[in-house]
Formats: structure tokens, sequence, C-alpha cells
């Protein structure tokens, strides 16, 4: 089985890649490292530095790859940037999913794992948890970027037959996440209490987010390369956590007593997100998710033993 994952330095991706090296999958990552790191690259896998907005280049790496299943988890993945680049949001995100379905639509790829938002592309939900079939009103271009490369997919289905599954993340965290980004508060909070340094909380902390560990996000993937199933699943936990609570955890676990610095809310950011996660346990069977003092844990003794 040979498996081309695209951003597959970065965090998600590579702890996805190591879980298909492991599996015996032959694969191969597509790179730019404009955030992915080189040492996040497993060593058995082969790595290609490419740019997914570079059609030819892509062009050329399915062809001489000719993967059975790509996992295309290349992104800007910031709300907050895309907000204030539009532009470039839709070339990365956009452009670069059009890039791999046209430069594999001649080939017999069996199935196509798109890493999607179980969060931004729904907006302000109706209800929570948001299932499936909650409609889709994303409030930032990040969002809507998500949406349409899901159309974009649908429609490669119906035109070429290919087969897809497009995993809605909901907030994803865990070792290797990027603590220096804009994204990912989980990170931004272990590193810096871990050195003692002060948290900025955006808005009144209240605002919920569904926090999934990053295992669990990667068992979804290994079930996704086997299954039948074609369209979104949710990948997330049904339960809301708010931010002040992550951070009052996070004190806890590291050992922190000083008080967060409040700021105002960032444009672009819904105000509660949580999903319905029925048919990741019914079509994926990925069932036992990790609970999120667990996960937190984990993630502060990752931040640990890498500051050593």
């Amino acid at each position: 089985m040979r498996v081309l994952v695209t951003g597959g330095a970065g965090f998600i991706g590579s702890n996805v890649v190591d879980a298909y090296v492991e599996k015996g999958y032959e694969v191969l990552i597509l790179d730019n490292l404009s955030t992915g790191k080189e040492e996040n690259l497993n060593k058995k896998a082969k790595f290609v530095k490419a740019d997914v907005r570079d059609f030819e280049a892509v062009k050329k790496i399915v062809s001489d790859f000719k993967p059975d299943v790509v996992s295309h988890h290349a992104a800007q993945i910031d709300v907050r940037k895309s907000v204030e680049d539009p532009q470039f949001d839709a070339e990365v995100n956009i452009i670069g999913i059009i890039n791999l379905l046209q430069a594999i639509k001649d080939y017999n790829v069996k199935k196509f794992i798109f890493a999607s938002s179980g969060g931004a592309s729904y907006g302000e939900q109706i209800y929570f948890p948001a299932d499936e079939e909650h409609p889709q009103n994303p409030e930032s271009p990040y969002g809507i970027c998500k949406l349409t490369s899901e159309k974009y997919l649908r429609y490669y289905k119906r035109a070429f037959g290919l087969s897809y599954i497009s995993l809605r993340y909901s907030n994803v965290y865990g070792p290797r996440q990027d603590p220096l980004g804009e994204a990912g508060v989980v990170a931004i909070f272990t590193s810096r209490l871990l050195r003692k340094e002060p948290c900025v909380i955006y808005g009144d902390g209240k605002q919920t987010r569904d926090y999934i560990f990053i295992a669990d996000v990667v068992e979804a993937n290994l079930a996704a390369i086997g299954s039948t199933y074609n369209g979104p699943i949710n990948v997330g936990t049904g339960i809301e956590t708010d931010v002040n609570t992550i951070y009052s955890l996070l004190c806890e676990i590291t050992g922190f007593s000083g008080e967060a610095v409040y700021a105002p809310a960032r444009v672009g950011e819904q105000r509660r997100s949580v999903i319905s996660n029925n048919l990741l346990k019914e079509v994926l069977g990925v069932e036992n998710l990790t609970p999120l003092r667990i996960g937190l844990e984990k993630t502060v003794e990752y931040f640990r033993s890498t500051a050593l």
C-alpha cells in the first residue's frame, strides 16, 4: 500500500505518517516545510520538499509515486491569518486540493482522506453537538475553504468515482503541536506555563471547543483507509470545554499558580463549538477516546521532555 501524505512534517500529518509506517505502508511525504519541521519527518518514509500550490510538482510526484491512498493534511490552518489574508488562505487550501485532485484523477487512487474542519466549517452552531448534517455556515475564510474543498471532493466522486472521506477534526492537541503558532491553545499555554510565563486568553475565556487528543485522530486516519464509506465524518469527543477550564487544568498539571491575562476577543472566532462523534464510532470504530485530563498530562509530559 502506497500512501502519499501532504503536510507530513506537520503536527497532525507527522503523527499520521508514523502510524502508516508502523502499519507497513510505503509512505511518501509532500511538504514545503513552511510550518512543518524536518525533525518530525519519519526516517522510514520518503520525503519530497514541494508546495501543493505548484501543480507541475504535484503532478510529477503523483506520476512517479503512483499512490493508492492520498492523505491531504497540507493546509493554512490559522483562522485569524485567513481573516487577515484570505487570498493566501484560498491559494493553499483550495488551489492546493484542486491540484492534488487533478493530478490523481487519471490514476487508480483507492481513497482520498481529507483533513477538514469540524468547527470552522459549521460556523456558529444551531444545535449542540453538531452532527454531519448540521448546516454549514462558516464565519471565516478558513472555514469557507474547508467547506469548498469538501464540495470539490463530492464533485470528483461523482465525475471520476474517487472514493473519499472528509475527517472533520475538532480542536486537535498533543505532542508536536507548534507552541509558537497562533493556533493551538493547549500547546501555547503548555509551553508558556512550563516557562512560568503568563498566558493570554482572548475574550472572556468562556468560548468552548471540542478538544481531541492526537492519538484518537491518528486512529481515525488508520481506520479511514480501509473504510468503504464516502463523505464527511466528525472526529471529536462530543464534549464542550471552555478556554478557562483548559487553562485551569494545565495550571494544575504544570504546577503554575499565576493568573491569565485577558485581552479583546479575536475576529472570526466562534463562541461555541462541539461535534457529535456517532459516525466516528459507528463507521470507523473509534470509540475509546482519550479523556481530556489524560491527554493534557501526556501533552505536558512531551513538552517537558523536549525542553530538556
